[in-house]
């Protein structure tokens, strides 16, 4: 639900902030969130409406104006933010980001359990995670499967990963932010890895959508003459998945159902097509040279499934 505009709220005097962050200190329903674009204002927004007292701060101030107004305590700088709650929420652009954000304020870090569902890599993750530790923090490691419109739903899902210990203190805070909370080990990057896996899937399937929709529109077709067609061969995948998953970590790549040789006609069918309508051809093209790739490691008669092996890089 998109949050209502509302004029900025009054500053509180420095001695109230003061008795509204000792109280929030020890309130169990209490937070911080640190960045407020759209993922952070909802995330805020959704523990404000289950009574949570919430501490906020941006760089750009005005965007907690909304969130004040509903009861939000903005804080002046980061290091009162951290000082109000011992769980802070951080919703940034990525790590380096939080590093420019945290790094000024260090001192205040000790004791606070940094919930950072920021993007990035797990490699950066496991840095983060030493760098906090250094500074007396926890850093646990989040990676949210949802835009801000699933943020608060109960069927929505984020990755975890870092100190049990911490995810349990927490998880009642989490389950707040997305309904489902699955926390994957204490390797602190498994989050991040498991975030990415589905970005990797995420960005590649809308983008071969948009090749679609451009393949259409050169043949005179619009997206919704061709989204039924769309979503069928979407909801086909998932079983492609479950049959090819079975069978790759099995290192079966026999060509008894699907030959790459064929796979390979098919996709250079695909590249030939967009060509011919006058239709950007990067993409397909980059699918037909790998298939190429695999034919020229000797793959011809083995499944599609064997360019796994050239991805992973075990063949070269």
């Amino acid at each position: 639900m998109p949050l209502s505009r509302f004029p900025p709220a009054p500053r509180f005097p420095a001695d109230s902030l003061a008795s509204r962050r000792s109280h929030m200190s020890s309130d169990k329903r209490s937070i911080t969130v640190l960045g407020l674009g759209p993922m952070g204002r909802a995330m805020a927004a959704a523990l404000l409406d289950r009574g949570y007292t919430v501490t906020v701060w941006n760089r750009t101030a005005s965007r907690a104006d909304e969130l004040v107004a509903r009861g939000a305590v903005q804080a002046a700088d980061v290091a009162e933010a951290l000082a109000a709650n011992d769980v802070v929420v951080l919703s940034l652009t990525d790590y380096a980001a939080m590093y420019e954000v945290l790094e000024p304020a260090g001192a205040a870090l000790a004791g606070r359990t940094l919930v950072n569902l920021s993007s990035d890599t797990p490699e950066q993750a496991r840095a983060a995670a030493r760098w906090a530790a250094e500074r007396g923090a926890v850093h646990l490691t989040g990676g949210v499967t949802v835009p801000p419109s699933g943020i608060g739903q109960p069927d929505s899902v984020t990755f975890y990963s870092g100190p049990r210990a911490a995810f349990d203190t927490c998880r009642p805070h989490l389950e707040v932010i997305t309904g489902r909370t699955d926390h994957r080990g204490e390797d602190p990057g498994l989050a991040a890895l498991f975030y990415q896996l589905g970005m990797v899937m995420f960005w590649t399937s809308m983008l071969s959508f948009w090749q679609a929709v451009a393949l259409a529109r050169a043949n005179g077709l619009k997206a919704a003459d061709i989204l039924p067609h769309a979503v069928d061969t979407a909801r086909s995948l998932p079983g492609f998945f479950a049959f090819y998953a079975e069978r790759i970590d099995a290192g079966d790549h026999s060509g008894d159902v699907d030959r790459l040789a064929m796979g390979t006609a098919s996709v250079e069918h695909v590249l030939h097509t967009h060509a011919d309508s006058g239709v950007d051809t990067r993409l397909p093209a980059a699918v037909v040279d790998l298939f190429r790739h695999g034919m020229a490691a000797g793959h011809a008669a083995d499944s599609f499934s064997s360019l796994v092996e050239l991805l992973t890089g075990t063949e070269a």
